[in-house]
């Protein structure tokens, strides 16, 4: 029998996850409950869920705040945001502090389940085998079983969108893909991705390169097309 997968809701709003928890436990998901993100942190620091479904407005530390803990201490478990803001820069956000898809409140809750079951799918495609097991590029390595990118002696996590929008990247070295292709790699049987969302995850990408000390941006935009990967990039 395949393990309950392990959902987390982090979410202040006392109804609205007493109303999420029944849901899920009736799709035969183990949840776990947290109203504020300290609380969470706390727990999370000891044991990580499969997937997190986050709540971007709580008190004691918002959720912007614990998604940044969790990957700045390289725990890349995939993350959910809830909230009740739509703009776009509060999407951004979200994506750019390492979420991996944003649900505005009000929601459906088959839609939020439907989000958590894809995002869940693209998890086991690395954790079956179904990807590369490692793969290189010049002095650049990508070992896919741990989710890390390496040059030299350094390393930085990837989280798991991250991880196949470069995967997707590498399939076609000095090649441009589409953001179109992109989202189709990085969010596959996905229908609530958005081209933003692609471009947010670059920008992070671009971060982490910086931070291994790569002498050059791997990743080139190609105005009007889209991105491609390239071995010597432009020199920073």
């Amino acid at each position: 029998m395949n393990e309950a997968k392990r959902i987390a809701i982090v979410d202040d709003e006392e109804a609205l996850t007493a109303t999420l928890a029944f849901a899920f436990r009736r799709e035969g998901f183990e949840i776990e409950l947290f109203h504020d993100g300290a609380a969470a942190w706390q727990h999370f620091s000891q044991r990580l869920p499969h997937l997190i479904v986050l709540d971007i407005m709580m008190p004691k530390m918002d959720g912007l705040t614990l998604c940044k803990l969790l990957r700045s201490e390289g725990m890349q478990v995939p993350i959910i945001f809830l909230s009740s803001r739509d703009d776009e820069i509060d999407r951004l956000l979200g994506f750019e502090s390492g979420g991996d898809d944003y649900l505005s409140k009000p929601f459906s809750v088959r839609e939020l389940l439907a989000r958590v079951r894809a995002v869940l799918r693209r998890s086991s495609t690395v954790a079956d085998g179904e990807l590369p097991s490692t793969v290189d590029v010049g002095d650049l390595q990508i070992d896919v079983s741990s989710a890390r990118c390496f040059f030299g002696d350094h390393s930085v996590p990837l989280t798991l969108t991250e991880l196949r929008i470069l995967l997707s990247l590498l399939e076609l070295p000095g090649g441009i893909k589409s953001r179109e292709q992109l989202m189709a790699a990085a969010f596959p049987e996905d229908l609530y991705a958005n081209e933003r969302a692609v471009d947010s995850h670059i920008k992070r990408i671009r971060k982490k390169m910086t931070a291994l000390g790569l002498p050059y941006d791997p990743l080139e935009t190609v105005y009007g097309m889209g991105y491609r990967f390239t071995s010597t990039g432009s020199r920073r």
